[in-house]
């Protein structure tokens, strides 16, 4: 039994090909996220090897914040003298010292522009002296106030070089220092994973980047003579107690090299989803190449029976051949995968100056992966249609044609159960407390049941669509090929309906929440013109009070309302916190409406706002709130007010004086300019875009250049969304080109017989062509159905976010219909020459 399956699979090996190829893809995706996780991993771990050489341990306040909101960085409580006294008389410490190291000084460039990120920190720290670790390659360290040294990177970058003015931005208005020195790194690096540094003398940096004369931000620790590093850490951690970190250069290392490893998670993300589409799309194109096969083997089967073979020897029969693909095609993925985390890597690093890629790794664990996913999904796939084999009976043999499908009622109830499952699981994340895992399980559920249900209206509606082709010969009869088989029209169309009802989804939640957005601006926004952050220090960016008290005197600015934003943890939870310089000015310019209880003011001790972070918190008009800012200690706030859902404003909002006290930074980081009726925006904002020249971090945009600020995000969405759509379709097309291939050999006679009674070459084509076309139509058409649908419910579940308006990307389901049609042809070309070739006198004679 075994060599008749061998020798059964290498007569179909190409086949077969097709369906491995869908593995392929799938295994690639997995393995090759793998592979650049794990060499990234490493050669992050070698760039910031030894990047805290200098410090053998160091003590700090914990942060108040496990985490930030956005992309700020958490503040570190500063430590002051008298800690540093205390740490330097417990048991094994030979030294003490106060160090300040913390993020947020943005260098500017001679352009007036801050210089682009590396792609690691900005850091700024009081000037430690040369160590292993650092040493000056150029100038002097700083010697007065008014000086800095920056390490080679940053200079490389800037275009900077001893004596050169350099602006420096921090939580403090943009200061001008000169570069006394320029310094390197150990093994002679320019920057550790691409930080930028800029160090001060010790009170500069103590007034800039923690606002606090005389405090730290840590404290270095260096054992005395005869005490070993792992005593002393003990020994301060038991003494200090549980408000103090105690961290060795190691971990210090290890924390720092996390803060790199932003764009290797998303692109982790990225290419796990790939491999979830493929997995999913790819099964459906392996059940229907089987069901196929199967088919035409049908006589072969029987004989099998015949001559005493079981049913159990029938089902490990396929599953053998199943394995042998999964296995060939796993292989195949892992080896491409391999090449695409290679790539993926250098192109990584890339974005990161001075990292360098150290080998490529390849972890056990991609390569178990790959042969799990590879050969579990090929007989998981084949299992169905291997069981299907095992029905037929011994008296096949006899029979000329294979037997009719059957009615497939079990297949319709257990659509049917899938579908249900799916839709309560999908409203349970949706509308109820489940959150991801039950949108997810109801997502695959939904679309397996779908796809299961399928055949009963594949026939409809295949010849309803092939309506459009059926004017000459060939289109009647592509139409009517594409509707005989309804079961096989209906699988090989569900890997289109899958890939297209994906992103239609994604592109109905991206449409409604980009059209909320600009109605909520076009008709609440009375602000004329606005600041606020753009490029890589968007999170971070601050702007001169200074300037927006002279832009509030300008002849045509009536109102400014000027606002920061942080986090803060509301209830145990970390969450956005923002605040308004003037609260009544601010409801006037952003059109806020009340909720419930009253928004005129937000005085001490009090807190308002909206409407989804109130049905998030619970919080209602009159209760009382903790509130723990990123400085100073937890404070107390009675609900005021809830205002309605909008993009202008969300959160919690908290009084100004509170803000300026425990916020990170106490500048604001956006500014809404309301002109008088009459004034030229044109020109006022040239006078406002000449005051802000020193904050360099923000951009004037009008209303119409905000709403078309919001909607290049959405785009960028968008362009991810169709690179997704894109390998569904090269899956959808190998589904295709599969089935139209294995129909024809399945149709030699007919089509013969078709050839001789004076069905030319063109003809032929045209038929195969229209079939393809109409398959591929069908499943793009349930797709665009099915991914409206669900995109309208996700957006629908997304009200508590802002997303007050329902619309469907009409002009992206369009194209997802042309491109289907497209793909249709694409997909008939290779079976219809194959088909236009057959020898007329060949095909018929075939039994």
């Amino acid at each position: 039994m075994l060599n008749a399956t061998l020798k059964s699979l290498l007569s179909r090996k190409f086949r077969l090909i097709l369906s491995g190829l869908a593995v392929v893809l799938a295994v690639m995706f997995v393995s090759g996220a793998m592979v650049i996780r794990d060499t990234l991993d490493r050669s992050l771990n070698a760039q910031f090897a030894g990047a805290y050489d200098d410090i053998a341990l160091q003590v700090s306040l914990a942060p108040t914040m496990d985490t930030a909101t956005g992309d700020a960085a958490a503040v570190v409580p500063p430590v002051d003298a008298a800690a540093v006294d205390r740490v330097s008389k417990i048991a094994g410490v030979g030294s003490a010292t106060g160090l300040v190291k913390a993020e947020g000084a943005r260098a500017v460039g001679k352009d007036g522009k801050v210089v682009p990120s590396t792609g690691g920190p900005r850091y700024g720290e009081s000037w430690r002296g040369e160590s292993k670790l650092i040493s000056l390659r150029a100038g002097h360290e700083p010697r007065t106030d008014t000086e800095v040294v920056i390490n080679a990177g940053l200079a490389k970058k800037g275009g900077f070089a001893v004596g050169d003015r350099i602006g420096v931005l921090t939580h403090e208005p943009q200061r001008t220092f000169t570069v006394a020195g320029v310094f390197g790194y150990s093994l002679d690096r320019d920057s550790v994973g691409g930080e930028q540094t800029v160090a001060f003398t010790a009170p500069v940096a103590q007034e800039l980047m923690i606002g606090k004369a005389g405090g730290f931000t840590g404290i270095g620790v260096a054992p005395a003579s005869g005490a070993s590093v792992a005593s002393v850490k003990t020994a301060l951690a038991k003494e200090l107690g549980e408000g103090f970190e105690v961290n060795t250069g190691t971990e210090l290392a290890k924390k720092a090299s996390d803060t790199s490893r932003g764009v290797l998670s998303l692109m982790n993300q990225v290419l796990l989803g790939f491999a979830a589409v493929s997995v999913l799309v790819g099964i459906f194109l392996i059940v229907n190449t089987f069901s196929i096969i199967i088919a035409q083997r049908l006589r072969e089967l029987a004989l099998m029976r015949a001559l005493g073979a079981s049913r159990g020897q029938m089902i490990r029969s396929v599953l053998v051949e199943s394995f042998v693909v999964g296995l060939v095609s796993s292989a195949l993925g892992l080896a491409a995968g391999i090449g695409i985390g290679a790539l993926g890597a250098d192109l990584l690093a890339g974005a990161i100056d001075g990292l360098k890629v150290a080998s490529l790794g390849v972890p056990a664990s991609a390569v178990v992966t790959a042969f799990t996913v590879g050969i579990l999904v090929t007989m998981l796939s084949a299992l169905f249609p291997a069981m299907r084999a095992a029905k037929v009976a011994p008296i096949a043999v006899i029979r000329a044609a294979a037997a009719p499908e059957g009615k497939g009622r079990k297949q319709t109830w257990t659509g049917s159960i899938l579908l249900g499952l799916g839709v309560v699981l999908l409203a349970l994340g949706l509308f109820g407390s489940g959150g991801i895992p039950p949108i997810l399980t109801g997502v695959l559920l939904a679309f397996v049941g779908i796809a299961l249900l399928t055949p009963l209206i594949s026939r409809p509606s295949v010849w309803a669509l092939g309506a459009l082709f059926s004017r000459s010969l060939p289109g009647q009869l592509g139409r009517r090929n594409s509707a005989r088989n309804p079961r096989r029209t209906a699988v090989t169309a569900s890997a289109m309906m899958i890939g297209v009802a994906l992103v239609t989804a994604l592109s109905t939640v991206a449409s409604s929440s980009e059209d909320s957005i600009n109605n909520d601006i076009s008709h609440n926004l009375k602000a004329d013109l606005v600041a606020f952050g753009t490029g890589d220090t968007a999170a971070s960016a601050t702007i001169d009070p200074g300037a927006l008290a002279r832009a509030a005197q300008l002849p045509g600015v009536k109102n400014i309302a000027a606002a920061m934003y942080d986090s803060g943890t509301v209830s145990k939870e970390v969450q956005g916190v923002s605040s308004w310089q003037d609260w009544a000015t601010a409801r006037e310019v952003l059109g806020l409406r009340v909720h419930d209880g009253s928004i005129d003011a937000v005085g001490s001790g009090t807190v308002v706002m909206n409407a989804a972070t109130a049905k998030t918190r619970g919080a209602k008009v009159g209760e009382s709130l903790t509130v723990q800012l990123q400085r100073g200690e937890p404070r107390t706030y009675k609900v005021a007010g809830i205002f309605e859902d909008t993009a202008l404003a969300n959160g919690l909002i908290v009084p100004w004086a509170d803000a300026e006290a425990g916020f990170g930074s106490k500048l604001p980081t956006q500014a809404f300019f309301q002109l008088r009726d009459g004034t030229p925006v044109a020109g006022v904002q040239a006078q406002i875009e000449d005051l802000l020249k020193g904050s360099p971090e923000v951009a004037l945009s009008t209303r119409a250049q905000v709403i078309e600020k919001f909607s290049s995000g959405f785009a960028m969405m968008l362009t991810v969304v169709q690179v997704l759509l894109g390998v569904a379709m090269l899956i959808a097309v190998l589904g295709i080109i599969n089935t139209l291939a294995l129909s024809i050999l399945e149709r030699t006679k007919e089509m013969g017989a078709l050839r001789a009674i004076g069905l030319s070459r063109g003809q032929t084509v045209r038929m195969i062509m229209t079939e393809s076309v109409v398959i591929s139509l069908f499943g793009a058409v349930l797709g665009i159905v099915v991914g409206g649908v669900l995109g309208l419910a996700m957006a629908h579940a997304m009200k508590d976010q802002g997303v007050s308006e329902l619309s469907l990307p009409w002009s992206q389901m369009l194209a997802y219909l042309i491109g289907a049609g497209v793909v249709g042809v694409i997909a008939s070309i290779a079976p219809a020459r194959r088909g236009a070739r057959l020898n007329v006198l060949t095909a018929i004679s075939q039994a």
